[in-house]
């Protein structure tokens, strides 16, 4: 993306805000410039001086709506880095349920349709962002654990409370939004009680798997 005057910054800002909320409801292959650039009161020859062309709208549209997101709700949650791993879990856990939730969030309606219908085009623009935060709770998720638990439980274990984090509340989003017509979940009417929830649960399972990690080694020593 080029780098603009500051006159001109607008433009960028309201296509990759109104790319992100077309390709959130039609995904790539429906979304068309013509109707990107509309919402976003740009001329059609817009995208391709700012952009180059859709393919690289459609990344950058993705990654703008990543990090709308996390401006709203920080990964951390608001908990210290000087907190104990159990606050600072259950800060990524409450900020990443309510940044699911959140009506205006778009980037995980964007990779719903990605899914739906692959492209392959934010593959790399994906890994690139999120990396850091799977790397940060797979962190936290072993220092939970401790230093007897192995490397595959510590990704069992994030891949598992990442999913109760994302899969209920996107699929009630997508629901909601007339998507899909069926699911067989329950409504989640208060997200701050399944938060509590997930982290209640979560830090149960580790717990347990610590203690087995230990007791195993235990009887190794």
């Amino acid at each position: 993306m080029r780098i603009q005057r500051k006159g001109t910054l607008k433009t960028p800002k309201n296509l990759l805000l109104a790319a992100s909320e077309i390709f959130a409801e039609k995904g790539y292959r429906d979304a068309t410039i013509a109707e990107i650039c509309k919402r976003a009161g740009a001329n059609v020859a817009a995208v391709n001086y700012h952009f180059g062309n859709k393919e690289t709208l459609y990344r950058e549209a993705w990654r703008y709506a990543f990090l709308e997101s996390l401006k709203t709700h920080p990964p951390d949650g608001g908990v210290r880095e000087d907190a104990s791993p159990e606050e600072r879990l259950w800060g990524r856990i409450r900020a990443l349920i309510h940044r699911i939730s959140d009506e205006y969030n778009k980037e995980f309606l964007i990779v719903h349709k990605e899914l739906a219908n692959p492209t392959g085009l934010l593959k790399k623009v994906m890994e690139e962002e999120i990396r850091p935060l799977k790397e940060k709770m797979e962190g936290l998720i072993r220092e939970l654990l401790g230093p007897k638990t192995s490397e595959r439980d510590v990704q069992f274990s994030t891949i598992s409370i990442v999913s109760q984090c994302i899969n209920p509340i996107l699929i009630q989003r997508i629901r909601k939004g007339g998507r899909e017509r069926k699911s067989h979940l329950p409504e989640i009417s208060d997200i701050e009680a399944y938060a509590k929830h997930v982290f209640k649960f979560s830090m149960a399972g580790i717990r347990k798997i610590r203690e087995e990690a230990e007791k195993v080694n235990s009887y190794k020593e």
